[in-house]
């Protein structure tokens, strides 16, 4: 059993608000907003935000969510909607590629 001072727990706390407040920030940074004021977030962006550096892994996740979607009672293709992005190549161009914005 450990115990912590008032000391220990407020610097604790500190340190989790900090963190949550990088992790919150990262989010916020890869949101986009429609002109109705909808938000949503790209796929690939937010793989690279979750750490991922595989898209096929991320899109088992991605499945996972639409599954959970549909089983919450809603509607799967309302909040999950292909979109194309363009993405540099490592050799200077412009490729296209399918993604998915989330809502």
């Amino acid at each position: 059993m450990r115990f912590y001072t008032e000391k220990t727990s407020d610097k604790l706390s500190i340190n989790m608000k900090e963190l949550k407040a990088k992790e919150y920030k990262k989010f916020e940074d890869i949101k986009h907003v429609r002109e109705d004021g909808t938000e949503y977030w790209l796929a690939r962006e937010l793989a690279q935000v979750l750490e991922y550096t595989n898209w096929q892994n991320f899109t088992k996740v991605i499945d996972k969510a639409m599954i959970a979607c549909n089983n919450s009672g809603f509607q799967v293709e309302y909040r999950f909607t292909d979109v194309d992005k363009s993405i540099d190549t490592p050799k200077g161009g412009v490729r296209k590629v399918n993604s998915l914005s989330f809502y």
